[in-house]
């Protein structure tokens, strides 16, 4: 992969008004791409602060936001969440990969004026992080993964919750318009009720995991992402389960921020084999395990979580 710079200026921001009442730290961010693509994201915490970035996990939005945002504000972070493409207010860019979205989050950075800054993100963002490190590796200070995805060997998409080892056997098959039905389904159960569907998704994971979905901040914050990220439909779900399925495009050899990746022992969603194995391949990078604990669990850490990283900057 050849490594590129930013795009030069030639698109628009149009930023929203604030939002009103509990969310009045929230920021919505637009920018028009050279292609015509919209590409949105969110500022919240401190809006003077140190500026952070972070990539929410798979399906999420601009607005996966902490409902909490106590660990932000406390450290004085401005936290810029960003949204991928087919999205929320993100336009879909069919067939994509990873490298799309690291070009995108560039241009963000030259929109806000902002060379360099650390980085972090859970679950589905992790090749997202990696391919954004690979390609603008001056504009890392450094980065954090949480209950990364990676790369799966069979056994691995096995010992996976049902859902995700369904999606790998379809894959696999080669039955792409069944992985499109089942994602079309699971995105009208989770706009019917997102709790019941999540709950349902995730009965076969932890009962560490289960535990969290009855947080009922938790749940606040989930619903607000989670609805927001499937509202235009299926197709960035779809796009970036197969992404993620297919081989990655993103050259680990170029990855050479200083990293480190949280993972969970008792992980069904993003099986620990593999993130090992992929930290493996990173020069810069170590590996931390919680222990019994699950996919769910960096919702607990996020003051450790983010002092590890700010140490590290």
């Amino acid at each position: 992969m050849t490594c590129c710079r930013p795009v030069p200026s030639t698109s628009r921001m149009t930023p929203d008004p604030p939002t009103a009442g509990p969310s009045s730290d929230l920021i919505d961010r637009r920018l028009t791409r050279p292609d015509g693509r919209i590409v949105a994201w969110s500022e919240s915490g401190v809006s003077d602060g140190r500026p952070i970035l972070r990539m929410p996990g798979t399906p999420g939005s601009r607005l996966s936001l902490r409902a909490d945002r106590a660990p932000w504000v406390e450290r004085g972070l401005r936290v810029i969440t960003t949204e991928r493409p087919g999205f929320g207010a993100s336009t879909r860019l069919e067939g994509r990969g990873f490298a799309e979205h690291a070009d995108d989050v560039a241009a963000i950075l030259d929109e806000l004026a902002i060379d360099r800054l650390p980085i972090y993100g859970g679950s589905g963002a992790s090749p997202h992080l990696l391919a954004f490190a690979a390609r603008h590796p001056d504009r890392v200070v450094a980065a954090t993964i949480l209950v990364g995805s990676a790369p799966l060997e069979r056994d691995e998409a096995d010992q996976q919750i049902d859902l995700n080892a369904l999606e790998y056997q379809l894959f696999v098959a080669g039955d792409f318009d069944e992985i499109w039905r089942l994602t079309d389904e699971l995105r009208s159960q989770l706009l019917d009720d997102p709790l019941v569907a999540f709950r349902s998704m995730m009965a076969s994971s932890t009962s560490v995991d289960r535990a969290i979905l009855e947080d009922p901040v938790w749940q606040r914050a989930f619903v607000a992402g989670v609805t927001e990220a499937l509202r235009q439909g299926p197709g960035g779900w779809y796009d970036e389960g197969i992404a993620e399925l297919r081989p990655w495009d993103i050259d680990l050899d170029d990855v050479h921020a200083d990293l480190t990746w949280w993972h969970s022992d008792g992980d069904r969603n993003c099986p620990l084999s593999a993130a090992r194995r992929l930290v493996g391949q990173l020069p810069n990078a170590r590996i931390r395990v919680w222990a019994d604990a699950g996919h769910l669990t960096p919702y607990h850490h996020e003051p450790e979580i983010l002092d590890e990283l700010l140490v590290r900057c």
